[in-house]
């Protein structure tokens, strides 16, 4: 993914002035976090979209913090649920309570009620438990007992999980990895980044503390409407939108592939890569902002053949490979 300069690392952004917000936010989230700038920059993709991101790296590379200091650099309600093979529906949405005093059952909300929900290990988890945030993720509202409670605004939910460990775990279903708007790869970082880290820390830097090491709300809620507002007003021409829909038709077509890019993967594409020419600047989309865009957003919708697998054959190979014959606009 694309990253653009940021001009004005830790400051407050002028009252007004969104895009100058969200450059301040994915300055401050830096002051915690080495070397993840294509990460940081999708989940503020994610944030200008009102979309849910999954997190994939091995341990040890920050994805907890990440998220962690995405809270603390924003004025938004966070809650986080370490998720495990106990773990029930009912811990996540929330439940009926008998109150003796009244001799009636409330509604006990659960940590789903919250702006930013960091979902731990959600692999870890069984179907049942995974499926308790598909209502709140697409409807962004929770049924309890037939009635329907809706969550804070705004909502987003950054779920974290490990690509090499498959024991004990749950692969998520197509049906849930369909509604996280990306998926961003977290990888190890570079010799000079690790020893930045490790600068860091002989210094004195500690994770669970990130008001020590200076990360402070540069971006409220109401600077993420405003953003939002000015990003819906990027332009897209019609030969930009075919470009999107002719990208995801490959898909259903590549002969490596089972399933391909549904239409709300299309939907999904346009989506963020407006919002990545908005922040670069740009009051109109261009091919390369669906190009910057396309695997993070595309990797997970779509299913390898077995003997595509076999092979050696990824869904980014495969994404690089249709971006690369899928005729471009001028």
């Amino acid at each position: 993914m694309m990253d653009p300069t940021t001009d004005n690392a830790g400051q407050s952004a002028a009252p007004g002035n969104a895009r100058a917000a969200l450059e301040a936010l994915r300055a401050e989230i830096a002051k915690a976090v080495v070397g993840q700038d294509a990460a940081v920059t999708g989940l503020v993709v994610a944030l200008l979209c009102r979309g849910h991101v999954l997190l994939e790296g091995v341990p040890g590379v920050a994805k907890t913090l990440l998220v962690r200091t995405l809270a603390a650099a924003t004025e938004l309600d966070t809650k986080r649920v370490q998720f495990t093979p106990d773990l029930m529906p009912s811990d996540v949405t929330g439940s009926l309570v008998y109150d003796a005093r009244t001799t009636e059952f409330s509604f006990q909300p659960g940590p789903v009620f919250t702006n930013l929900l960091l979902a731990d290990e959600i692999n870890r988890t069984p179907p049942k438990t995974q499926s308790s945030l598909l209502e709140a993720m697409e409807e962004r509202q929770v049924t309890v007992d037939g009635t329907p409670r809706p969550l804070p605004e705004p909502f987003l939910v950054a779920a974290t999980q490990n690509p090499v460990e498959y024991e004990g775990t749950y692969p998520l279903p197509e049906a849930q990895l369909d509604r996280f708007l990306l998926k961003l790869t977290v990888p190890l970082p570079t010799r000079q980044d690790e020893i930045d880290v490790l600068t860091r820390h002989a210094a004195g830097f500690n994770p669970r503390d990130l008001r020590a090491a200076g990360v402070r709300p540069v971006a409220s809620a109401a600077d993420l409407e405003a953003a939002r507002a000015e990003a819906a007003k990027t332009t897209v021409s019609p030969e930009i939108t075919a470009y999107v829909v002719d990208i995801c038709r490959a898909t259903r077509e590549s002969p490596s592939l089972t399933l391909g890019v549904s239409p709300r993967g299309a939907t999904a594409l346009l989506s963020t890569a407006r919002a990545w020419a908005w922040l670069t600047g740009r009051d109109y989309v261009t091919p390369d902002d669906v190009k910057a865009l396309a695997l993070p957003t595309l990797r997970h919708r779509v299913q390898l053949r077995p003997e595509a697998e076999m092979e050696g054959v990824t869904a980014d190979s495969v994404i690089n490979a249709i971006l690369a014959h899928v005729p471009v606009p001028r």
